[in-house]
């Protein structure tokens, strides 16, 4: 088995990927901050780190992935006033909207799904072992992590202090030592959903969550950490000081993965630009299937500009290798119609092995899924030359179909299923198709060619396509 290669943002470099324990993997990810639905800068990073995790599987490792929701935060609670809802209400309200977005884009659920409320004696813990070992301080009910006192601080994102300190802003809290300083815990303000601590009524920092959860379900030197590229610092920075000063400089995370912004215009998604799509929106336009396949389009540290001509042609792109499938389902269904020759069967076979061993070489390569695409483009175009000259069974037919089939699932992709077509028609929309393919075909046989054309171009106008074969008439459904 080939190994797999990783880039690790904190070396810098792809590396070859060992895990802490043999066959297991351990990998967390920081999950969305529940306050809205999320956008499809969000989608990006879980259903790259889905499909990371899927290929993992896939080479046989068995994965633990945990992935947080934050449920209490500035953000959620400001939401909840403008909503006039209680704060905690509304992140229950998105998280199970979540869920729903999630499961359109086929992101499987995580082997655990903490919330940050439910997880705040953990993060006590932590603050106080912070704040024993005078890495952290305590003014009028808020704690703060002393940044100066951990020497390596700024080694995820190569920023030295002295740099960092240049360049900090004027803080409103006056009572910090150094405006790097980050809350670990928050003095309650009146109506503020709050806890009790040691230092007072008040609420966890954002950082001090990711810290507490991932510790409390992988533990210390887990192998994989992931998230958005906007995350480096200072979140995932400020996770590894607070956790390495706890664990008494123990590795927190082995490897550090992100991915790259998705981009309007050249120009960064983000809620706070006000140029973000949520995936809810899109998926008025497009199948979640689509919207997957165009993320996953591009390697996952490239940017990736969104536009609806793009998705466009990924949806284009994933029927072309949903056709392949569906034409080999068709030619298998028909035994005996001929003899296929061994050069050809031979050559598909060898087209399926070699796009299987691309797809892999691919995909071990830092799970490059753009050259996985490739290699599956390959075989469905081996397949479909095939079937022009041998379209019923053979064995090696059924190989490269359920190769093809295969690789597409290892990337979450069903391509068995039309992306297009509606599910909600109970089966009665095939029969109504198929029955108006038969009155077709004997208006055809009388020669009534205006009627074969009438049947033909209504069908067409409701986004029903048939294609005349020497087989018989095919139909799919456009968007």
């Amino acid at each position: 088995m080939m190994s797999v290669r990783l880039y690790n943002t904190m070396t810098q470099q792809k590396e070859e990927f060992i895990p802490r324990e043999e066959g297991k993997v351990a990998m967390y990810t920081c999950g969305p901050t529940v306050y809205n639905y999320f956008h499809v800068g969000n989608g990006r990073m879980l259903v790259v780190f889905d499909m990371i995790r899927r290929y993992l599987l896939y080479k046989g490792y068995d994965v633990t992935y945990v992935q947080n929701f934050t449920d209490i935060d500035d953000k959620i609670i400001a939401r909840g006033l403008e909503e006039g809802m209680d704060p905690l209400e509304l992140a229950e309200k998105y998280i199970e909207e979540y869920f729903k977005d999630a499961e359109a884009l086929n992101i499987m659920p995580a082997t655990v799904h903490p919330k940050a409320t439910e997880h705040v004696p953990e993060m006590i813990e932590i603050i106080k072992g912070l704040e024993e070992q005078g890495l952290a301080y305590a003014v009028d009910g808020d704690v703060y992590f002393a940044v100066d006192k951990l020497p390596n601080y700024g080694k995820l994102s190569r920023r030295s202090l002295e740099d960092l300190q240049a360049g900090a802003r004027v803080e409103v809290e006056e009572q910090k030592r150094n405006p790097l300083d980050f809350a670990l815990w928050k003095k309650a303000k009146p109506g503020e959903p709050s806890w009790n601590s040691p230092w007072g009524p008040g609420r966890p920092g954002w950082h001090i969550e990711c810290s507490a959860m991932s510790l409390k379900y992988l533990g210390a030197g887990f192998d994989i950490h992931g998230g958005g590229g906007d995350l480096v610092f200072p979140h995932h920075e400020n996770e590894i000081a607070q956790s390495e000063g706890y664990l008494h400089g123990e590795t927190f995370a082995r490897y550090w993965m992100h991915n790259a912004f998705l981009t309007v215009n050249q120009e960064k998604m983000s809620k706070s630009l006000g140029n973000f799509f949520t995936v809810r929106e899109i998926l008025e336009h497009f199948p979640g299937e689509v919207i997957r396949f165009y993320l996953l389009s591009t390697h996952y540290r490239s940017p990736l500009d969104f536009d609806d001509e793009n998705l466009r042609m990924a949806q284009k792109s994933l029927e072309r290798l949903q056709t392949s499938i569906r034409l080999a389902d068709e030619a298998l269904g028909r035994k005996g119609q001929g003899e296929v020759g061994e050069e050809s069967k031979q050559k598909l076979k060898n087209a399926a092995l070699e796009a299987r061993q691309e797809f892999e070489k691919a995909m071990d390569d830092d799970c490059n899924s753009a050259l996985a695409y490739a290699s599956m483009f390959e075989l469905g175009k081996a397949i479909n030359s095939y079937l022009q000259s041998f379209p019923y069974y053979s064995e090696e037919l059924k190989f490269a179909r359920t190769t093809l089939w295969e690789l597409g699932d290892c990337l979450g992709f069903d391509l068995a299923k039309s992306a297009s077509q509606a599910p909600k028609d109970n089966g009665k929309l095939e029969e109504v198709i198929e029955l108006l393919i038969e009155v077709r075909a004997k208006a055809r046989q009388k020669k009534d060619w205006e009627m074969s054309d009438l049947i033909r171009d209504r069908l067409k106008d409701l986004g029903i396509i048939l294609e005349d074969t020497p087989q018989g008439a095919r139909w799919t459904i456009k968007n």
